[in-house]
């Protein structure tokens, strides 16, 4: 491969890596020769993740840790630095929508949740600031170190029955931005925050949203298709790409970016 987009012996802490979009970010990751590290609350999907990436050749540990617990990552991020000195590379996947803060389409929204809604925005949240700042003190002290976040199409333009989820990834766009000017200004060009903003893709969480029982596609997948010029969902490895320039040395004048990877949905008005 290019050397400029290698990420060979690189060290990278992978968030939520025992769900779907984790466990392919860090499958490609570990294809790379980067060593991962990851992490989830759940211990059973995290050793299961640990032995696939082993079993593909990959150099890998798994460690339970919160998203949402301050002292908890910073651990993580000690044990981390013990074992191999250093922290390059941390992709903030923790996160998603969960059922009860998905409006129904008869419900209104003075009805909304609140627990649910605080669930929500605060995993999808605080659960890419608290890592952010942890892992990313890390890199401030090595004048080096890419961050990249999670945010979505939920934050370009407003998505029926999904407005906790929306709010929350607004905000992980706009700690992007703020995030990336303030470790530059402080910290030199060696540290980089950016996003990375996926369309649609059918995964456990939409895929009753997006499919009927009988596979054939609801009608708002059919309203997400029109949208998109390209007229398909996309496929998780799609994400990949985007994921690796952004942590190479390829992306090193980029920063506060946040990058759609969504068949053109972003870009079109409809019409």
């Amino acid at each position: 491969m290019n050397e400029l987009f290698s990420l060979k012996g690189k060290i990278a802490v992978v968030t939520g890596a025992g769900g779907v979009l984790g466990g392919n970010i860090a499958k490609h990751l570990v294809s790379q020769g980067v060593k991962i590290v990851a992490l989830d609350i759940r211990q059973e999907p995290l050793d299961a993740r640990v032995k696939e990436l082993r079993d593909l050749g990959g150099e890998a540990i798994g460690i339970v840790g919160n998203v949402l617990d301050i002292a908890s990552l910073e651990k993580v991020a000690q044990e981390i630095v013990d074992k191999w000195g250093r922290i390059d590379i941390l992709l903030n996947i923790a996160g998603g929508n969960m059922p009860g803060a998905t409006l129904q389409p008869d419900q209104e929204v003075f009805g909304m949740s609140i627990p649910d809604w605080e669930k929500v925005t605060n995993l999808n949240l605080n659960g890419t600031v608290y890592p952010s700042l942890v892992f990313g003190k890390v890199m401030a002290k090595q004048k080096s170190g890419s961050i990249i976040n999670m945010s979505s199409m939920a934050a370009y333009a407003a998505i029926t029955r999904v407005p906790g989820y929306s709010v929350a990834k607004t905000g992980v766009s706009c700690w992007t931005q703020w995030l990336a000017m303030e470790v530059a200004q402080k910290y030199g060009d060696g540290v980089r925050v950016n996003a990375i903003a996926p369309g649609f893709f059918i995964g456990d969480q939409n895929r009753a949203l997006l499919i009927n029982p009988d596979g054939s596609y609801t009608d708002r997948s059919k309203k997400v298709l029109n949208k998109t010029p390209m007229n398909r969902f996309g496929e998780l490895s799609e994400l990949n790409g985007a994921v690796q320039f952004l942590c190479s040395e390829a992306a090193s004048f980029v920063t506060g970016v946040v990058l759609p990877v969504d068949g053109g949905f972003s870009s079109y008005s409809g019409v």
